[in-house]
């Protein structure tokens, strides 16, 4: 009796450990940690992870004490499982192996992910199949996105801050994509539970929440999640109307009919002012394929740099790879796009780049796999049919975004459902002997150290680096030279996210130098020169990115050492040839140095890169302006502007250097005069008068200004001090 009670405990510690962690991780979406870099991203990674390492600890001991718990064999588990292997294979032939398998703080991605997925898949499948609490964990996980739904109402409201600063609600994701998926999964879960809720209290709840969740998707603005909504909601209205008779397919087909009424009168009056003026209903109207063009370029510049070479066919470039292909296949049409893509924007097409085409294919076969065995499975038909439209959702979505922690949980949580359904015992599993109550002594002791083990090594770092850098960033008591004790601390025991960590070094180096004396210059120039030998680290470490080739320039920008930052440019240059922000930099750089040719030059190649560009045709005729050739500069800002006056920074700056100053004028005067001017624009043009030698015009526009802006009058009057006192 006591062998029997002694193995009974064993088995309900190991149960409830299982249990616990299974029903703690949907609360992953509410974990903010804003003592950790990337917050919203980082906290809900490690907390996840955790999760996983203790729930796959406790399963092991349940699976060894009982055969119920021991993983079955399924189509879609081996898809599963060979779609992990196979990404274990590509990604130690990675440009960056740490990278594919660690990630960064950003994406908190890579292999590690992955293997914690598979974890959760045969773990949950196991557990909760043996359990019989399917249907619980999902109810669970619909009650915490009550939470989220809250909270985007509170951001609607304005009450609670949008963290993007935008108007596209993000709830505790900080992203409004993020944010979108998991409402999608959360709608469909919550009409499958409703479909086969017997309580009305609760049905009707369900649904409620369903329809507050899917109207939600709409403030993200997120229109491949939109789409990704409709889609699934008419493929499920379909399925219905062939599936069901009576009362149900009338409403199946009900529902139809007016979805498509709904998406045919939208496309009819799209191009009203009705829908031009409401943000959303005009960002879902801007749908179309010269809109996607960005994202046409971006999948290209995937399929160039997948189909190089037989070994990129085959393995890809690795996990967290996408940003060698953005180098080395940049498309100039990308100019004045974000600086750098580190994703295709396609779920599928970025396995594609991670893992070559039998990455592809396996992910592609997670969905087949799971559909057909979702069809052959004993699950109800409202069942079959809201998870059919979730799962085909997600697909949509997936096409034009990419993926995240959760939408990847909810993803997976959903092919272990379904895997539990259709899952046969395995011979080899079911003949291996339960342990006794000796090796119960010992399973749990050791399940336990390695839960511990893997949380240490695998946790542990990327959490104390988080909070470091966080630290090392904040402004502390003894200055910026306790700044650099920590940000030296960091570097003797980097982490996974090395790369991350050396460029917040140079951006903070970049802040010390540029601080007005604020910092002295001792410490100043430790900063720097620490700055400029941490990034050429991770060169040597991690050679061929240009992002970090033109760090290092930043870097030794901020020291001064303007001559070496060129020769960094440049290697960047030779990295992405076809960059003309590359260009750009090493322009402005030249015209710093006086080597006007070779900033004309620079300026010129970024122009014959992207001619279509005005912003770039501005550096071209700055170009000609500082070697002394007006007329070609006037000839190119005609031909981009139609006159010659237009309002830029860098055209007045250009004209300050060259003592130009009746074009510095005529470009103060235009800004002065718009619509748009601000009493700044006003003393801007008295400051150019003044330079010109026009002192009582300038005197009289400083009048002309506190007059009409008089809330900066005190700023005026300095300005008219200055003035007279000929500063």
């Amino acid at each position: 009796m006591l062998y029997c009670r002694g193995m009974q405990q064993g088995k309900t510690i190991a149960r409830w450990v299982a249990l616990g962690a299974l029903f703690l991780i949907p609360i992953t979406p509410l974990i903010v940690t804003n003592s950790f870099f990337f917050p919203f991203i980082t906290g809900k990674a490690f907390y996840f992870r955790i999760l996983v390492e203790i729930l796959v600890c406790a399963w092991v001991v349940l699976a060894l004490i009982d055969r119920e718990y021991r993983p079955r064999f399924s189509w879609i588990g081996v898809a599963v499982l060979a779609f992990v292997a196979w990404m274990f294979i590509a990604d130690l032939f990675a440009v960056n192996v740490l990278k594919a398998f660690w990630s960064n703080f950003e994406r908190m991605e890579g292999w590690i992910l992955l293997i914690h997925l598979l974890g959760l898949f045969f773990a949950a499948s196991a557990v909760l199949r043996a359990e019989k609490k399917w249907r619980e964990w999902f109810l669970w996980s619909v009650t915490v996105s009550i939470v989220i739904v809250f909270y985007s109402f509170l951001q609607l409201g304005g009450v609670a801050k949008i963290h993007q600063g935008s108007n596209r609600i993000d709830a505790s994701f900080g992203n409004s994509a993020y944010l979108a998926i998991y409402l999608l999964f959360t709608t469909f879960v919550s009409l499958w539970l409703a479909l086969t809720e017997e309580r009305p209290w609760l049905k009707w709840s369900l649904y409620t929440l369903a329809v507050l969740e899917a109207i939600l998707i709409f403030y993200t603005e997120t229109r491949g999640t939109i789409i990704g909504l409709a889609a699934g909601i008419a493929l499920a209205s379909f399925l219905a109307a062939i599936a069901w008779s009576g009362r149900a397919r009338r409403y199946a087909l009900t529902t139809l009919i007016a979805l498509v009424l709904l998406v045919g009168g939208f496309l009819l009056i799209k191009n009203t002012s009705f829908v031009r003026n409401n943000d959303i209903l005009n960002r879902l109207a801007s749908i179309s394929l010269a809109d996607m063009q960005v994202r046409f370029t971006l999948w290209h510049m995937a399929w160039e740099g997948v189909t190089a070479s037989p070994k990129d066919v085959i393995v890809g470039y690795g996990q967290e790879g996408y940003n060698y292909i953005f180098n080395k296949y940049y498309d100039p049409s990308l100019y004045g796009q974000e600086q750098w893509f580190d994703r295709a924007h396609n779920a599928f097409i970025d396995w594609l780049v991670a893992g070559g085409f039998p990455a592809f294919l396996l992910y592609l076969s997670l969905f087949i796999t799971a559909l057909v065995a979702l069809w052959r499975s004993a699950l109800s038909q409202p069942e079959k049919i809201a998870l059919t439209a979730a799962i085909a959702g997600y697909a949509v979505h997936n096409f034009v975004v990419f993926d995240n922690l959760y939408s990847y949980v909810y993803f997976f949580a959903i092919l272990a459902l379904i895997d539990s359904q259709v899952g046969r015992p395995i011979a080899f599993f079911e003949r291996a002997p339960v342990i006794d109550m000796n090796g119960l002594s010992l399973a749990l002791p050791i399940a336990g150290a390695c839960a511990l083990a893997l949380i240490g090594f695998v946790n542990y770092p990327g959490m104390r680096t988080a909070g470091e850098l966080i630290q090392a960033l904040s402004p502390q008591s003894n200055g910026a030279a306790q700044n650099l004790a920590l940000f030296e601390d960091l570097a003797e025991h980097p982490a996974f996210a090395a790369q991350e960590v050396r460029e917040q070094i140079v951006s903070f180096a970049s802040s010390v130098a540029s601080s007005n004396g604020q910092v002295d210059a001792t410490t100043t120039s430790a900063i720097t020169s620490f700055a400029i030998a941490q990034i050429q680290k991770q060169i040597q470490q991690h050679p061929g990115d240009a992002r970090t080739e033109l760090e290092l320039a930043t870097a030794y920008n901020a020291e001064g050492d303007i001559p070496d930052g060129i020769k960094a440019i440049q290697a960047a240059e030779a990295l992405s040839p076809e960059k003309e922000d590359i260009y750009i930099q090493e322009g402005a750089a030249d015209w710093d140095l006086e080597n006007f040719a070779g900033a004309k030059a620079a300026f010129d190649k970024a122009y014959a890169l992207g001619s279509s560009f005005t912003d770039l045709a501005i550096y071209a005729a700055v170009g000609d302006f500082i070697t002394n050739n007006k007329a070609g500069a006037d000839k190119i800002l005609l031909g981009a502007y139609g006159t010659t006056t237009v309002n830029s920074d860098i055209l007045a700056l250009a004209y300050y250097r060259t003592l130009d100053y009746p074009d510095l004028l005529a470009l103060w005067r235009l800004r002065a005069s718009a619509p748009t001017a601000t009493a700044s624009d006003a003393f801007g043009l008295a400051a150019a008068y003044y330079l010109a030698g026009e002192k009582q015009q300038a005197i009289a526009q400083v009048n002309a200004a506190i007059a009409k802006y008089p809330a900066s009058a005190a700023q005026g009057q300095q300005l008219l001090a200055e003035i007279q006192a000929g500063q």
